[in-house]
């Protein structure tokens, strides 16, 4: 690489945020081409999941069992 196009490469650090990304996630998402073909901007695909989880039911939540209720008013 020439002198002039370095733009800061030879101060790179490879791996930078490997260790953040693993922890933390990505927020990459790799379709099928079948579904990429539908789906051809991400404002649609957003907006076709947002209709997804507004018709989605929230989930309850379960109650304690009973022998946990017992152990965490013995503890407390």
């Amino acid at each position: 690489m020439r002198a002039e196009y370095d733009f800061d490469y030879s101060k790179a650090v490879r791996g930078k945020y490997y260790k953040r990304l693993l922890k933390e996630g990505s927020n990459v998402v790799v379709m099928e081409r079948d579904v990429a073909k539908a789906f051809r901007a991400s404002a649609s695909v957003n907006k076709a999941l947002r209709s997804v989880l507004k018709n989605k039911r929230p989930r309850r939540l379960t109650a304690r069992s009973p022998r946990t209720r017992y152990k965490a008013r013995r503890a407390g």
